[in-house]
């Protein structure tokens, strides 16, 4: 990088222009701060041990930092910051002696911490390939110069930035479009047809109308069956299936979530010792049930899963038990204390739809999970979004320096998963290997020599 001249003194003015519109669009600017970044640089900071992380966005004359760990700093100078370095770099900056910089005294952070000697920034860039922001640490230790790989990490962790930036800009182009369309009321004719209702959900539970289907779990590099995912349907004799998304925020408004969810576990330990008894060889399978937040949030949980467990006479580790991320965050503290009570049972915890909310990351090493379970959206978009790629990758290395496992939801391609092995993804599940299926076709399924499933193919 040149020593004078600066990312002002580069870039075209309609390429500035461009850039300053796309930021413009994410509403980023002069906002309080959002848990979904503190985590990112609360996690930048305990992977990399830096003293300093800052996440910043670059106006035309200031960096506004949205997050930041070890100073409190809101917003500093554009001209000879680390993003106007980034910005001319059009790309990752690494400096592993900040006093060798011919500037170093007029950066605020070295002005602040004089012990700081290294420093990297990675940028975080709009779909367009913008570079909007950066994610930046500063370390005293100068480790991480002799460890220059490590780097790539940065760079993946300014990705989910990135990711989240851009969930935020559709979501701000959402809302303005809705508050310009009108909404149309509902007549009472209208809304004596809505269904379901609340008597339906629980008519159907009286009537037993509810089923689970399966969907098995597979080891990625041999394809063989390690567990199985429990999902909810609705058995209606006249509509026929109904998918979950159909009925679930009517149970979970109505609070019957409660006794469905119950009836669900339940049913999910029963069907274990069921496919037990039927071989030996299922003893070492894992059913996973779902569960909701108002689940999650009863008092006595732990206590409920042990009586069922004690009544099937299932080992704990048969079991595991999903949750998302809005289960855990309303009330951190209360979620540890649920979550130690569960894993002193010895079930199994798995972190669903990972990567969608980044709130839970400022917690996830405090969380005993067992496995992060990466969202259908990115595996998705795996082989056509190099943001999505990287997004992955980072789950997976965070997910390995946490001592946790990795499952891959919705792998439907071959290439999606050729790509997941690469990345050294150890299960996945998706229609690809098998779609949902009822429990009579699963125990047609576990009589596979070795419960390997054939090789895959488009």
């Amino acid at each position: 990088m040149s020593k004078a001249r600066l990312a002002t003194e580069i870039i075209e003015p309609e390429l500035e222009t461009m850039r300053l519109a796309a930021l413009a669009s994410t509403g980023i600017l002069d906002t309080a701060p959002e848990s979904c970044y503190d985590a990112i640089t609360h996690l930048c900071a305990v992977y990399f041990k830096a003293d300093v992380v800052l996440l910043g966005f670059g106006d035309v004359s200031r960096v506004w930092v949205k997050s930041y760990v070890g100073h409190e700093i809101h917003e500093i100078p554009r001209r000879n910051s680390l993003f106007e370095m980034v910005l001319a770099a059009d790309g990752p900056v690494v400096v592993s002696d900040v006093s060798a910089l011919p500037h170093a005294q007029r950066l605020l952070v070295q002005s602040r911490r004089p012990d700081i000697v290294f420093f990297a920034s990675a940028p975080v860039r709009s779909s367009e390939g913008c570079i909007l922001g950066s994610l930046s640490i500063f370390c005293s230790d100068p480790y991480l110069s002799k460890n220059p790989d490590q780097i790539s990490m940065l760079e993946n962790l300014a990705n989910m930035v990135a990711s989240q930036l851009e969930l935020r800009r559709i979501q701000n182009s959402l809302s303005q479009q809705s508050a310009r369309e009108p909404r149309p009321s509902l007549t009472l004719s209208s809304q004596s047809q809505i269904w379901p209702r609340a008597q339906d959900l629980r008519r159907a539970l009286e009537q037993r109308q509810f089923v689970l289907y399966y969907q098995p779990e597979v080891e990625l590099a041999t394809r063989k069956i390690i567990g199985l995912e429990a999902l909810i349907r609705w058995n209606h004799p006249q509509r026929g299936l109904i998918p979950p998304m159909d009925f679930i925020p009517l149970a979970e408004e109505s609070g019957l979530i409660l006794p469905i969810g119950d009836w669900g576990l339940s049913e999910a330990c029963s069907q274990i010792q069921h496919w037990c008894r039927q071989d030996s060889r299922s003893t070492t399978l894992r059913v996973c049930v779902n569960l909701s937040a108002r689940q999650f949030s009863r008092e006595g949980l732990a206590d409920h899963v042990e009586a069922l467990l004690l009544q099937t006479g299932l080992s704990s580790r048969q079991l595991g038990l999903e949750m998302t991320e809005s289960s855990l965050i309303p009330n951190v503290k209360t979620a540890l204390h649920v979550l130690g009570s569960l894993r002193r049972l010895g079930v199994s915890l798995l972190m669903d739809d990972f990567g969608t909310g980044y709130s839970s990351l400022n917690h996830l090493h405090s969380f005993p999970f067992d496995v992060l379970k990466i969202d259908r959206s990115f595996v998705g978009r795996i082989t056509e979004s190099e943001q999505s790629l990287q997004i992955v990758r980072t789950i997976i290395e965070l997910a390995r320096v946490l001592g946790m496992d990795v499952v891959a939801e919705g792998i439907e391609t071959v290439e999606q998963y050729e790509v997941l092995l690469k990345l050294g993804c150890r299960f996945g599940q998706g229609f690809l290997f098998a779609r949902p299926m009822t429990a009579e076709a699963v125990t047609e399924l576990l009589t596979l020599p070795e419960r390997i499933l054939p090789e895959p193919r488009n």
